[in-house]
């Protein structure tokens, strides 16, 4: 099943589909010693809730892949940005609401709380050359491309006369 729906992906579904296709490990909890299946646990749908509610966009330039996140509000001091299990980029943050004592809420249209998005990276990037760079809220990882492999020559047979 994909993310897509009329033809474009949304984050809406791809959650969705996360969803959907929990491992056997994730759906625990209290009292699951009988085998049968519980719900996903919280930290599972916080993520899924993160992912589809932070937007990107994925770029192939002709040397790299560029994949630009919004971070409204956020310092460089609170992304993250990692690779998990060889080849899957993580971008994350967390956005907290300002307290202060003497101010009062009149309205809350800003979105608070983790911000979050998974990658799968494709087999020519290159692991070892990842940059970040954050400006204005907006975040870009840019990932290099691996150089293509080098044609194999065909070998030459010397053909002797018996």
């Amino acid at each position: 099943m994909e993310g897509r729906m009329f033809g474009h992906e949304t984050p809406l579904m791809t959650a969705l589909q996360h969803l959907l296709d929990i491992p056997d490990g994730e759906a625990g909890g209290p009292g699951n010693a009988g085998g049968e299946k519980q719900g996903p646990t919280r930290a599972y749908v916080r993520d899924a809730r993160a992912m589809a509610a932070t937007p990107a966009d994925v770029k192939e330039l002709p040397g790299a892949y560029a994949f630009v996140v919004d971070m409204p509000g956020l310092g460089s001091g609170d992304i993250k940005v990692q690779v998990e299990d060889e080849r899957v980029l993580v971008i994350s943050g967390e956005r907290r609401r300002e307290e202060k004592e003497d101010a009062t809420y009149l309205r809350m249209e800003r979105r608070m709380g983790k911000l979050m998005r998974k990658f799968v990276l494709p087999e020519n990037a290159d692991m070892e050359k990842i940059s970040a760079v954050c400006r204005d809220g907006v975040l870009t990882v840019s990932v290099e491309k691996l150089p293509p492999p080098e044609p194999k020559k065909p070998k030459t047979i010397q053909v002797q006369v018996a």
